[in-house]
Formats: structure tokens, C-alpha cells, sequence
């Protein structure tokens, strides 16, 4: 085509259509992703205003809701733009799912702990400060994320567990009910008085302020060992007070016991021997 022919006012018709055309659709295009990215921040500050809303989800979760949907309206508002500069969509949203399918695969351990990491959060079977046992590792709950719950143990090791192990795991939670039944067990002689054996063992319990008097002490003789008469006690205290009454309930029994003269058995054996 030489100058002449270029400057022929078909062409320059054409020419200048296809350039409003290009003009329009530029416009078009920026006005869509203008629009589209403040709808994005709108859904994304209404999500997470409506999910701080809710008791059950904390910003750990809204923060990861609101991010979801404002990636998932700009991912829309992407291909729209694209769509107006005549890119084949269609094709590329068939590539793009099977890129997820791919990394979806790649990633599916990760994956399966950040979904684990939402049924926590949003289902709390345990919060923070929480002493629980999960995936058999028994700690204080001392952070819960997307990815991992972190525990301290009680000689304060620093526990890491991935949220598929926990969530897939029994979850026992020791702190999450406001009180807890303390069980002991005490040994007699066979020679000793068991009737004042468990009253002293209820009168030196009772002394404890700690321990609720509804429902009040229980005891009862739960075995005839080898070599003691086993019995069982248990009280009822705050989640709180559970170990100091434990081992308080301990030591104050021994020094009752010794006080009223009831032994606590070491184990023995007789052995008899025959003639002949």
C-alpha cells in the first residue's frame, strides 16, 4: 500500500473506526477495572465486618474470608478487562482451572491444613490458654493459625502441629468446661478401720475451700489389692484448682493418716515353706 492509497478515505474510515473502537474499548476497559477493583474493597471490608460480627469467627478467619472474595471478584474483573481487548477467555479460564487442579494437587497436604485451619477457628475446640491434648501432645494452646496449632508442654517445649494431624486427631480439652472432678486413690492396711479411714480422708479433704461441697466428697472402697484395701475419693473443684488439689489432697491425707495411726502398706509377699 503506498501513501496514496493510505490516505484513500475508505481506509482512513476504516482506520479511524477500528480507532474508536480500540479508544472505546480502552475506556471501557479501565472504567471495568476501576469499578471493579473499588466493588472488590467493598466486598472484601463487608466480609470482614459481617465475620468480626459473628462470635464464632475470629479476624484470623475474617481476615481469610475478606481475602477470597476480593481475589475472587478481581479475578472476574480481570478476565472482563481481557474480554474487551478480545483475549479468548474462555480458553484461558480452562487453563487457569488446571493450573489450580495441578497446584491443588501439588499443594493438597498444605491445603488440607488451612481447611483444617478454618473448621478450628471456626469451630474453636479449643482456644487459647486452653491445656489440651491433641494428636497425642498434651500442652497450653498458645497460637492457632491457617496453618498450625502451637503448644507449649508443661516443661515448656514449643510444639508445632499441622491442622490436618489436629483436626483428624481426638481433641481433649481440659480447661474448655468450668469444673473438673479430681479422683484419688488411698491405701490402707487390712488391719486398719476403714470406716475412719474414709472419714478421715473426708474431714482433711473438707478443709480444702477449693473443693465444692455440691457435690460433696465421695469415697468408697474400690479394691482389695494384694496388699491394701484401695480407696477411691473424688471432689469436685474449679477447672483452675485441679493440680493444687491434687497434690495438696495428696500430702494432707498421708499426714491425717500418720495423725489417727492408719498405715499405708508397701507391697510384701509371704512365703511359706514346707517340709519334706
Amino acid at each position: 500500500m503506498n501513501f496514496d492509497e493510505f490516505l484513500n478515505p475508505e481506509t482512513m474510515a476504516v482506520l479511524a473506526e477500528r480507532a474508536i473502537a480500540a479508544g472505546t474499548n480502552l475506556v471501557l476497559a479501565a472504567l471495568i477495572l476501576i469499578v471493579g477493583f473499588i466493588v472488590a474493597g467493598m466486598i472484601r471490608r463487608g466480609v470482614r465486618k459481617a465475620a468480626e460480627r459473628s462470635a464464632r469467627l475470629d479476624n484470623t478467619l475474617a481476615s481469610f474470608f475478606a481475602s477470597i472474595a476480593y481475589y475472587g471478584v478481581v479475578a472476574i474483573v480481570l478476565i472482563a478487562v481481557l474480554n474487551k481487548f478480545g483475549v479468548a477467555t474462555t480458553s484461558m479460564v480452562a487453563a487457569l482451572g488446571a493450573i489450580t487442579l495441578a497446584i491443588g494437587f501439588a499443594l493438597q497436604g498444605t491445603l488440607s491444613n488451612i481447611a483444617a485451619g478454618v473448621m478450628i477457628i471456626a469451630f474453636r475446640p479449643y482456644a487459647l490458654g486452653d491445656w489440651v491434648e491433641v494428636a497425642g501432645v498434651s500442652g497450653t494452646v498458645k497460637d492457632v493459625n491457617l496453618f498450625t496449632t502451637e503448644l507449649a508442654t508443661a516443661d515448656n517445649k514449643k510444639i508445632i502441629i499441622p491442622n490436618g494431624q489436629a483436626w483428624g486427631d481426638v481433641i481433649t480439652n481440659y480447661s474448655a468446661n468450668p469444673t473438673r472432678r479430681v479422683d484419688f486413690t488411698f491405701s490402707i492396711d487390712y488391719g486398719d478401720d476403714i470406716d475412719k479411714a474414709m472419714q478421715v480422708i473426708k474431714d482433711t479433704l473438707g478443709q480444702d475451700a477449693r473443693i465444692h461441697t455440691d457435690p460433696e466428697i465421695f469415697t468408697a472402697v474400690a479394691a482389695h489389692g494384694e496388699s491394701s484395701v484401695d480407696i477411691v475419693t473424688r471432689v469436685w473443684v474449679n477447672t483452675g484448682d485441679y493440680w493444687g488439689v491434687h497434690f495438696d489432697g495428696m500430702k494432707s491425707v498421708k499426714q491425717a493418716f500418720d495423725r489417727n495411726g492408719i498405715s499405708i502398706p508397701y507391697p510384701h509377699r509371704v512365703t511359706i515353706a514346707r517340709k519334706g
